[in-house]
């Protein structure tokens, strides 16, 4: 593949959809039944996210009613959303596998080039079947809070290009500024692995931000943006 991402979430369905414009040959990974992240459950379970004006055109391109509530605000409704984000990925060409968790990664010297897959009702019964793996050009994690993959590398380097070389741990919510720093950390935080969406924050220890999503939709087409660029 040119690039394979791991998480179905709003970050990664959107980096999905611009890198398979794009004309890229891409593979996302969600470990649940279903994608979609944290949007399905908009705010404390409302259907309804929250974007700023920055961010509406990526809802607006795929053709998501947005409403302006204000003060440059934007709500949409997250059940729309979701379905209409992951409609445009698998119409631009992105191929969209369920219930699979991304246990390892494949690296090549010093690059990361790949993800180690299995099905996640065996890792959940901790059944000993052999994974399978699929070699990248590109990987994302977007896999949300944990940031799992770039964990995973971490535990296998040593190291990640952050200021300590760790991961610097998710910071209390402050939407204003989550939003904001979603965006400017989303980086090869790794050579071949990208950090999208809430990760981006978590590995960087910028602050959550609750049910407002323009950032994570930035990231992810911020995402596609630097990958296009090395490919």
């Amino acid at each position: 593949m040119d690039v394979a991402i791991a998480g179905g979430g709003p970050a990664g369905l959107t980096a999905a959809k611009y890198l398979s414009t794009a004309g890229k040959k891409v593979v996302l990974f969600e470990r649940k039944l279903s994608v979609g992240g944290g949007m399905w459950g908009g705010g404390m379970a409302f259907p309804v996210i929250v974007v700023r004006n920055d961010s509406k055109h990526i809802l607006e391109e795929v053709q998501i009613s947005v409403k302006d509530e204000g003060n440059g605000y934007y709500s949409a409704d997250s059940i729309e959303a979701v379905t209409k984000l992951c409609s445009s990925a698998i119409d631009a060409g992105a191929r969209v596998f369920n219930m699979i968790s991304v246990e390892d990664v494949l690296l090549k010297g010093k690059k990361v080039n790949g993800f180690v897959i299995n099905w996640s009702a065996i890792e959940i019964a901790k059944l000993h079947v052999d994974p399978i793996s699929i070699r990248a050009n590109y990987c994302i994690d977007a896999t949300g809070h944990v940031a799992e993959i770039c964990n995973i590398v971490r535990r296998k380097v040593g190291s990640l290009n952050t200021p300590s070389g760790d991961l610097e741990k998710e910071r209390s919510m402050c939407a204003e500024m989550g939003e904001r720093t979603v965006v400017e950390n989303t980086k090869e935080v790794y050579p071949g692995l990208v950090v999208a969406g809430m990760g981006a924050n978590a590995v960087y220890g910028a602050p959550r931000m609750g049910p407002i999503f323009g950032g994570m939709l930035l990231s992810g087409k911020r995402a596609a943006e630097l990958i296009l660029k090395k490919l």
